[in-house]
């Protein structure tokens, strides 16, 4: 049977992810112990469009909202973390293209070859072209504001120079998502490109992680040129504005992973609490119960906010739920699978078992951007009455 599927709707998309977990998850463990881009699962999801989740249905997509990327994600991290990791940048780069208001381009003063530029990037990911994100750099993070990487303006066109880190895909992406500054401006002035895979790209093999370790996150250095198209919306500067009006794909992004991989947690350890009779003991029982409570109390909370972006993106209280959403995805993974995995004993810990995988890729949830304790001091800033987005003696982003 055809493994093609041909677009039609977003519940068309998440009934494809959730066929596709037990493949995914069956291919995991080798993945993560290989420490290898999960080319199978990539070549799975392009048969089934997936890549397409977020491109509008006329450019030959799903035209999925933010909600439903959020159900799909879900599913997938589900299968396995790194996965829907790698996925969760791909979107990242086609729902910020696919859902910025035209209007605020226009207003902001963007060209109308910009949006024929965005149209065939949208178009060649439901075709199956895979974008990476290129933003954290060593020493930095993701912190926009201290981006080193540089790009000047060169014969109708820009010279980006620089080197990212945590490049998940790297070295089988089709484009990059760079963020670099104008190498000319007194203050940070820092834009989005998207930068074709090719000559002028060196990608360093450097990923050998805790978690997550089929991600492929290796250091990725450029040194190349490219059209006046590449820069994303037409317009230099915007990267740390719409990093503070809509954070959602910068930020919450993140959190509907790390729900499903909270509950990979609980289905592998129940699997195993009820192989090895210890699913009768009160004290294993109690922690399955508080684990299931926190797991869908966070996928509450992460749907929350996923609705409240498809409804309402940029407004203040859609923002509060957005980073609300990231970090209790985050420690709920954590606390889930430590709690699991202690239930489960010490036999879990073996190299090998899939609760051993899932803890590791559990524990990198709050360490992702936006981080457990940079959320929840936002969030402490604006339960005080402040701007958490101006509040602050250094920039967030």
């Amino acid at each position: 049977m055809s493994l093609f599927v041909e677009p039609s709707s977003p519940t068309a998309a998440h009934e494809a992810a959730r066929d596709l977990v037990p493949r995914i998850a069956a291919r995991a463990g080798h993945y993560d112990a290989e420490g290898a881009f999960p080319r199978e699962d990539f070549a799975d999801l392009r048969a089934r469009r997936l890549l397409g989740l977020m491109v509008p249905v006329e450019l030959g997509g799903f035209g999925a909202s933010f909600a439903d990327y959020a159900a799909v994600a879900t599913e997938l991290a589900g299968g396995a973390g790194s996965t829907a990791l790698i996925f969760n940048m791909h979107a990242s780069v086609t729902g910020a293209l696919a859902h910025t208001p035209e209007e605020l381009l226009r207003q902001l003063g963007a060209p109308e070859s910009c949006f024929a530029a965005r149209d065939r990037l949208l178009s060649a990911a439901a075709d199956g072209a895979l974008y990476s994100v290129a933003m954290s750099e060593r020493g930095t993070g993701s912190r926009l504001s201290r981006t080193t990487a540089e790009f000047r303006r060169r014969d109708g066109g820009y010279r980006i120079t620089g080197s990212k880190a945590f490049v998940s895909g790297a070295g089988h992406a089709d484009a990059y998502l760079v963020t670099a500054k104008d190498a000319d401006a007194a203050e940070p002035k820092v834009s989005y490109f998207l930068v074709p895979a090719g000559e002028g790209i060196r990608v360093e093999p450097t990923w050998d992680s805790l978690g997550m370790r089929a991600t492929g996150s290796h250091d990725v250095h450029f040194a190349v040129s490219v059209g006046a198209d590449a820069l994303l919306g037409g317009i230099e500067g915007i990267t740390l504005l719409v990093a503070q009006v809509m954070p959602q794909w910068l930020v919450a992004s993140y959190a509907a992973v790390y729900v499903g991989v909270a509950r990979s947690a609980l289905r592998e350890g129940g699997a195993h609490l009820r192989e090895r009779g210890l699913h009768t003991l009160p004290t294993v029982r109690s922690r399955m119960g508080r684990a299931d409570a926190a797991v869908a109390a966070a996928d509450a909370v992460v749907r929350e906010a996923s609705r409240r972006v498809a409804q309402r993106p940029g407004e203040p209280e859609t923002n509060r739920w957005v980073w609300r959403a990231k970090l209790i995805a985050g420690d709920t993974a954590a606390a889930v699978a430590s709690s699991v995995l202690e239930a489960a004993g010490a036999s879990a810990t073996r190299r090998g078992h899939p609760l051993e995988r899932i803890y590791r890729d559990a524990r990198c949830g709050a360490l992702q951007p936006a981080t457990s304790d940079v959320c929840a001091d936002w969030l402490g800033v604006a339960a005080l009455g402040g701007d958490p987005d101006d509040e602050t003696e250094s920039p967030r982003w």
